[in-house]
C-alpha cells in the first residue's frame, strides 16, 4: 500500500492534468459540489480519496443533466452512505482556479441526514470519518479548513476556493 501511495503523491499533478485535459475536450466548465456535513457535535464529515493527497469535504463533479442537489445527494451516498433527510443549506459558490480556471465548487451545509454506518474503504474512498473541528487531521486541504471555518466560525466566505 506504501508503494501506491507514494506512486500517487509522485504522479499527482500529472493525473489531475490528464483529467482536467480530458474534462476541457467534453465540458467547456467544470461544476463540482461539496459537503460541510455535520453531526449533533459540531464534528465535519471528511474523506479521503485514493488518487489525490489530503482530506477533503465530500463531494465531485456534477454530471450533464443532473443538477447540483441531485449531484450531492449521489455523492453523500457514494462517498460516506450518508442520505439527505432535509433540505442542504447553499453556504456558497467557489472559484476553484488553483485546479483550473474553469471549475466552480458549490458548497452546501448537511446537518439533517441519516448514516447507517462509516463505508468500507474502496476504490475511490481509502478513509473518512467525522473529526472535532479543532482537531481536524494534519492533511486536511487549505480550501477544505476556510470552509468548516466559515461554517462554524461565521468568517465571511472568499470568492475562491482557498
Amino acid at each position: 500500500m506504501t508503494v501506491l501511495l507514494d506512486l500517487r503523491k509522485r504522479y499527482e499533478p500529472q493525473i489531475r492534468w490528464v483529467f482536467h485535459f480530458y474534462w476541457r475536450l467534453v465540458r467547456s466548465m467544470t461544476l463540482g459540489v461539496r459537503a460541510v456535513v455535520l453531526d449533533a457535535d459540531n464534528r465535519v464529515f471528511l474523506v479521503k480519496h485514493s488518487y489525490v493527497h489530503g482530506w477533503y469535504l465530500p463531494g465531485g463533479g456534477v454530471e450533464v443533466g443532473e443538477s447540483f442537489i441531485e449531484s450531492l445527494r449521489r455523492e453523500l451516498e457514494e462517498e460516506g452512505r450518508i442520505e439527505l433527510k432535509g433540505e442542504p443549506v447553499l453556504h456558497g459558490i467557489f472559484h476553484n482556479s488553483h485546479v483550473s480556471p474553469r471549475d466552480h465548487v458549490a458548497v452546501y451545509v448537511v446537518r439533517n441526514y441519516r448514516q447507517d454506518r462509516l463505508p468500507e474503504p474502496n476504490r475511490e474512498i481509502v478513509a473518512c470519518g467525522f473529526f472535532d473541528p479543532a482537531d481536524l487531521p494534519d492533511e486536511t486541504t487549505p480550501g477544505t479548513r476556510l470552509r468548516i471555518a466559515e461554517v462554524l466560525e461565521g468568517r465571511p466566505p472568499t470568492a475562491t476556493w482557498r
